[in-house]
């Protein structure tokens, strides 16, 4: 790990040398004198090594912070799924994450009255169909071969009644 954020931080964060000597080579940039060319110069390169000191802290704490969450026991797994649940919480909270969920509640309140008006609706047809003159013929229709049916069984016996099946036991009569 240490090599790693070593060399995460050398590829993406190098300290770029200054050349004097194309400086020199040019002229002060204007409304600067060359004392004050050298005193920023001089301020840069105090800059660059304060850059320099703060990255090698950052990678000490970097590696503390690891050796401390290995000894914790803490995985990468962990943080992220510490991460996600901040995240979620954080849209949860979200102005947006309200609006939307108000909105998709209003729909489903919306869809389950028109869903219940057509069930109502159809239910209400059924009846109206129930009660017309058609639907009455054809279940008189249905009712009185019903009747013929049931009436011819009555009258024979039937293999599956207990009382049209005369001396033979109720296994006898199965048909396999």
């Amino acid at each position: 790990m240490e090599s790693a954020s070593q060399g995460l931080l050398s590829d993406t964060m190098t300290d770029v040398p200054v050349d004097n000597t194309v400086s020199a080579r040019t002229s002060a940039p204007e409304g600067l004198t060359e004392a004050e060319e050298e005193e920023l110069r001089s301020e840069l390169a105090k800059v660059e090594e304060e850059i320099g000191t703060l990255r090698q802290v950052l990678a000490a704490k970097e590696r503390h912070c690891g050796e401390l969450k290995r000894k914790l026991g803490l995985t990468t797994f962990d943080g992220l799924k510490q991460n996600l649940s901040k995240s979620w919480h954080d849209v949860q909270v979200s102005n947006a994450y309200k609006k939307t969920q108000e909105t998709l509640s209003q729909a489903g309140q919306k869809t389950s009255a028109a869903l219940s008006n057509v069930g109502s609706v159809i239910s209400r047809k059924l009846g109206d169909m129930r009660n017309s003159t058609t639907f009455k013929s054809f279940e008189d229709r249905v009712g009185t071969i019903k009747s013929k049916v049931v009436g011819s069984r009555e009258n024979s016996t039937d293999p599956h009644s207990p009382t049209g099946s005369g001396d033979k036991s109720p296994q006898d009569n199965a048909p396999f």
